[in-house]
């Protein structure tokens, strides 16, 4: 399949899970992850009318990011606080914000580039020990704190399922993070918009949906 068909075929499957539960396809932000692939790949994508990319390495994120600087670039993979200069300014968004001297380090990088930066909070709702991510006990409080940090704000939550070829595992992991993401949009915290919940990819994205995703990262089912 080209890769015109495989993002038909996503999109296609995007909108079945919506109509499943009654949602809307337009609401949900699909995310073309785009490690490891060539530019040339993401600009064809990109003129089939895919927007969003994301990348997990600051070392990619960067170049290609300035290729193809009309695209919207999110930074979804974890976050050394050393590769922070680079990513502020060139990431719309980032999914890992996972400790708080990140947060720490995102806010001042943000402040000297005179800008706000949106990220969203990783949340380990599986409890793996080899996953990255805000504990849920800590969510709360992390919240509370951010109120310190007038550069950035937290727009959302992000999560990663345990890996599985049946994406049915995924749904309790899923479920627990959008009962969060209800229960604490309902509050009001400083620099805190709870507008995204991104979970879901090519092996769980449509179970992901049908749990309230809003953002899904998507990468081996367009670009394989």
């Amino acid at each position: 399949m080209s890769l015109k068909d495989n993002l038909a075929y996503v999109k296609r499957n995007i909108e079945r899970a919506a109509f499943k539960v009654n949602r809307d396809p337009a609401e949900i932000t699909l995310v073309a992850v785009s490690k490891t692939v060539e530019i040339d790949a993401i600009r064809e994508v990109y003129a089939l009318g895919q927007v969003d990319f994301g990348e997990n390495r600051v070392q990619a994120l960067k170049p290609k990011s300035e290729a193809l600087p009309e695209a919207r670039w999110h930074m979804i993979g974890q976050l050394q606080t050393n590769k922070v200069r680079d990513v502020v300014g060139s990431a719309c968004l980032i999914h890992s914000l996972d400790r708080w001297n990140l947060a720490e380090e995102i806010d001042r990088q943000a402040r000297l580039k005179g800008i706000r930066m949106p990220v969203l909070m990783e949340i380990n709702i599986a409890g793996e020990e080899q996953k990255a991510g805000i504990e849920p006990v800590d969510v709360e409080s992390f919240l509370d704190a951010i109120g310190q940090l007038r550069n950035i704000q937290v727009q959302g939550f992000m999560t990663m399922a345990p890996l599985s070829e049946d994406p049915e595992q995924a749904r309790p992991v899923f479920n627990e993070l959008k009962a969060w993401h209800q229960r604490l949009k309902a509050c009001r915290y400083k620099n805190v918009d709870l507008r995204w919940l991104s979970m879901g990819m090519s092996q769980d994205y449509e179970v992901a949906i049908q749990e309230g995703a809003n953002i899904i990262r998507v990468g081996t089912a367009i670009f394989h």
